[in-house]
């Protein structure tokens, strides 16, 4: 660290001189805009970028000596959600089909990713979202609508025998993963451009709270997803009506800790999240029990049955990290 002393010219202006290293560095010239953010602790952030624009960074892929669509397709989407605004795809000779596929998957399971050039060899990938039209609270309120939706229909799939509607669920599953990727992919963006930090008005603990709510409400997802899939293995079996409704009740109970997590966080309502925590022990007892009751069925509906107790409790207990986390994200947003 170094120490500068603060100079006071014409008796009212405070001055302090700049790291000569730093300046150059930057090529800082005279009468050069530097832009001074006052952040929450009241230290002082001096940066020479002025404007509240998105930062662009690009990222290029070769894809030369690859071969395989799902490596591409996972490459792309770690440097879709590290921040990377530009990302190209570059061959020295034509772009094989399969390349043009994985991009094109790409962009439709992506949020704000568009085609902006394409040509024999190259396609350049651009982000035309703008950070401040899709707030952190508003995706992670999106994402709980959906993953609620996504567990009550996999339960009623037991009652209706709709394979329809179980399909539907783990196809909801995506639209789940496009808002986690956002989020994922707004935390990069705004942790690195404190100016649109501030202009969104979050702090960069609040924005790693974000991620962490946001990752949990993806693994509920999950969750529905299995039991979607656990419900299909069974949807033509003959099951005795107590055990769909202890199902259901467990299921209910589960989705009220999740309710409960996600109002403490609309609320910002500590008190509402520290008792949700206490309430998931019953939760896990109650499970027991139905686990208990649900294995006296035969065969491959026992196994799957137990599949779906243990998601519902999974469920719970993700439900209550969740409420956790929404205590830290309230306790960083009164600092």
């Amino acid at each position: 660290m170094e120490i500068r002393k603060v100079q006071v010219t014409g008796g009212s202006s405070y001055v302090i001189s700049l790291p000569k290293a730093w300046a150059k560095s930057l090529n800082i010239k005279k009468n050069d805009p530097l832009g001074i953010i006052i952040q929450p602790d009241m230290t002082l952030l001096i940066t020479p970028n002025v404007n509240e624009e998105k930062l662009q960074r690009t990222k290029e892929f070769d894809v030369d000596n690859l071969d395989e669509p799902t490596y591409l397709f996972r490459c792309l989407i770690g440097a879709y959600v590290s921040g990377y605004t530009i990302i190209k795809v570059k061959s020295s000779r034509t772009i094989p089909p399969f390349v043009r596929t994985t991009v094109r998957k790409f962009t439709h399971l992506t949020i704000g990713q568009e085609v902006v050039e394409e040509s024999a060899t190259s396609i350049t990938i651009k982000d035309i979202l703008d950070p401040i039209e899709m707030p952190f609270e508003n995706t992670i309120r999106r994402m709980y609508i959906i993953v609620k939706s996504m567990h009550e229909d996999a339960i009623n799939v037991l009652r209706n025998r709709d394979r329809t509607l179980a399909e539907d669920v783990i196809l909801r599953d995506n639209e789940v993963d496009r808002l986690h990727w956002l989020i994922m992919h707004q935390q990069n963006i705004v942790s690195k451009n404190l100016n649109l930090a501030q202009k969104m008005d979050v702090t960069v603990g609040k924005i790693a709270n974000y991620f962490l709510i946001s990752k949990i409400i993806e693994r509920i997802g999950d969750h529905a997803v299995r039991i979607a899939k656990n419900v299909s293995n069974i949807i033509d079996e003959k099951i005795n009506e107590k055990v769909i409704n202890a199902l259901a009740s467990a299921s209910n109970f589960a989705l009220e800790i999740f309710n409960k997590s996600i109002e403490s966080f609309i609320k910002k309502d500590m008190r509402i999240a520290n008792k949700n925590i206490e309430s998931l022990t019953n939760l896990v007892s109650y499970c027991e029990e139905v686990l208990a009751f649900a294995l006296q069925q035969k065969g491959k509906t026992a196994i799957s049955i137990g599949y779906i107790v243990e998601g519902i409790k999974r469920t719970g207990e993700y439900a209550a990290d969740l409420s956790e986390y929404v205590i830290n994200y309230l306790i960083e947003d009164k600092t």
